[in-house]
Formats: C-alpha cells, sequence, structure tokens
C-alpha cells in the first residue's frame, strides 16, 4: 500500500544506518510492500542472518498524534512478549532497535490473508481457536506504571483510568481530522457526546491490558502444510498453526475487550465463535452478557472507525479506500447511536 508516511533508503543508506546505529550493516534484499504506514525491507545482515527492518517515517512526514513515536511501541512490545513463556505468544525475534528502525527476524510461514486459499474450513477453524488462545496470553501483559493508553506517545494519551484515556484518544483523532478535513459524517460535539455517555461502561474497565489492535489476518502469520514447503515447527502433525503476531506499533494499553474489533476482518469474534472459545479455554474472559461490554464494544468500533478515515488524510489515500473507511465509520456510529 503507498502512503506518504513511507521513508524509502538506497541499498547504501540502509546499510550505513544500520553501521552507524549498531556497527554491523546489511545487503538489502527486497522491499516488503504489504505494509501500510512505515517502510520494511527484507535484508541479509553481515552476520549472516536474515531480518526485516522497519523503517519509521521521515521526520518531517505529517503523522497523527497518537502515531509519534509509535515504532518505540513495537519495540517495547517484543521486549515484553519475550518476558513470556516461550511460545506463549509467538512473533518475530526483536534483533536490533534504533531511534529510527528496527530490525526483527524473518517468521517462517505466510500472512493469513495470502494463505487463506489453501485453508479448509476445519483448518480455518481451528487457527482461529488458536489465535484466541495467542490472543489471551497477550493480554496478560500489563503496564509497569498502571496507566492507560498510548505508551509511547504524548502523555496527553495515557490517563490512570480508561475512561479518561479513551476520552484522550478519541480527543486526539477528532483534532487531527480538524486538521486535515476529514469527512466524519458527524459532527465531532456529537462524537464526543457520545464518548461521554459511555463513560460508566468505560470505568468498569479497571486493569489495563495489552491490547495490540491491529489483528486483521495480514498481521498473522500461519504455517499451512503443503504451502511451499515453507514448514515452521517441524512437528509432523500435518496442521496449520500460527508462527507469529507482527506489527505491534498501534498498541495500547486497556480493555482486552477493544481486541475483538480488528479480530473481527478475520471472522466471527461472537460469544460461540471458535476464536472466543480459544480466548477463554486459555484463561481470558469476556463477558457479553453485561451491557456495559456491549456499549464498550460499540465505542471501539467507533474508535477505529475514526481512526480508518482520519488516517487517510495525511496517507494520501484515494477516494476508492476513503469511501470503504467512511463506511466503516458510518457502522461505527451506528451502532453507539442505537444504545441511546
Amino acid at each position: 500500500m503507498q502512503s506518504q508516511t513511507k521513508r524509502r533508503l538506497s541499498p547504501e543508506d540502509l546499510d550505513a544506518l544500520l553501521r552507524r546505529s549498531v556497527g554491523a550493516g546489511c545487503r538489502m534484499e527486497a522491499e516488503l510492500t504489504d505494509g501500510w504506514f512505515n517502510t520494511a525491507y527484507r535484508v541479509l545482515l553481515d552476520d549472516g542472518r536474515a531480518a526485516v527492518v522497519k523503517l519509521a517515517p521521515p521526520p518531517e512526514a505529517p503523522v497523527l498524534r497518537y502515531e509519534r513515536g509509535i515504532l518505540a511501541t513495537e519495540a517495547m512490545v517484543y521486549r515484553r512478549i519475550a518476558e513470556l513463556p516461550v511460545g506463549a505468544v509467538p512473533t518475530p525475534e526483536l534483533l536490533h532497535t534504533g531511534e529510527e528502525f528496527l530490525a526483527v527476524a524473518v517468521l517462517a510461514g505466510t500472512p493469513w490473508d495470502k494463505a487463506s486459499d489453501d485453508l479448509p474450513p476445519a483448518a480455518e477453524r481451528a487457527l482461529r481457536r488458536e489465535l484466541g488462545a495467542v490472543t489471551a496470553r497477550l493480554h496478560t501483559l500489563a503496564p509497569v506504571d498502571g496507566r492507560f493508553g498510548y505508551p509511547a506517545t504524548e502523555s496527553a494519551l495515557s490517563a490512570p483510568d480508561w475512561r479518561t484515556a479513551f476520552a484522550a484518544m478519541v480527543d486526539a483523532l477528532l483534532d487531527d481530522a480538524a486538521r486535515w478535513q476529514s469527512p466524519l459524517d458527524a459532527p465531532p460535539a456529537e462524537i464526543r457526546t457520545l464518548v461521554a455517555e459511555g463513560g460508566s461502561a468505560l470505568d468498569e474497565v479497571t486493569e489495563p491490558r495489552l491490547v495490540h489492535f491491529d489483528l486483521w489476518p495480514g498481521n498473522v502469520f500461519v504455517d499451512v502444510p503443503g504451502n511451499g514447503g515453507r514448514r515452521s515447527r517441524g512437528d509432523g502433525d500435518g496442521r496449520p498453526r500460527i508462527t507469529g503476531l507482527i506489527d505491534h506499533e498501534r498498541a495500547f494499553w486497556g480493555d482486552p475487550a477493544a481486541e475483538l474489533v480488528s479480530l473481527a476482518f478475520g471472522g466471527d469474534t461472537g460469544p460461540d465463535s471458535d476464536l472466543v472459545a480459544g480466548y477463554t479455554e486459555a484463561g481470558g474472559t469476556l463477558d457479553f452478557t453485561g451491557p456495559a461490554f456491549r456499549h464498550r464494544l460499540a465505542l471501539y468500533r467507533l474508535y477505529l472507525g475514526l481512526v480508518l478515515v482520519v488516517e487517510c488524510g495525511p496517507r494520501g489515500y484515494g477516494t476508492d479506500h476513503l469511501a470503504y473507511c467512511r463506511r466503516a465509520l458510518a457502522e461505527g456510529l451506528a451502532g453507539v447511536r442505537a444504545l441511546g
């Protein structure tokens, strides 16, 4: 996906960047073009390891308020996942970090969205169940300072309680929308009112947990036996498996229920779904029965709709994509309005 936030370097400049930062260079092999925000290159490091180097946008690139410094969030998430038992949350190994980049090991497998044609329904259901379990284990991670919100951005986007942090996150997007004249199809004052009316539901979330918030199938790698021979674990049981979650930069400390919003891009996330079954089997808790839970889910869908529409401005996405994003926002607005 083409975006005005992407920063591209020549092979020589990328090699020089790594040498200045970590004392060892690389040979660029290919640009990975699936990303929507950062630029990523597959490289061969001087020590012979294959890696992916992800570059932050250039300093002068316009980004949304919550996007400032989010490459540091991704590095933090890799480090926190490494504290968990081995294999609890599969993800690439973090190899190097710098102010402008991070380098991770290359994952075995294929992005789920590209492997889906090779997956029979039974395999899809098994993978959704496994993804639920992986997500539950991810949600055991908590912030060291006990605060909600975005960890690597300005302090105004975090707070000691979820109601305040979430309202600040929405306000930041509405400020960005004004800057980019984003077509919200609703007055900002109404959106703020809808969020404020959900305050008591948000107050039920008292313990912040790590929320990836971008777990669409393109950010989940799977190993499909027979798919080009790209086996990952060598266990010989012939079952598809999740080999890793990627692109953690949009993570925040918040309500685990918010994860269901991006997970829904890959399939059913309802109470009787395979994903939720795997989540609860791994120790996670999602109480769909309470009205506060449903209210929060509606607010998180609205928030994602705002993100999708407003980011079209600085990234320069075309009219077709903007139209899709506006539909997502309209559905989010309708869902919260229906609660009133």
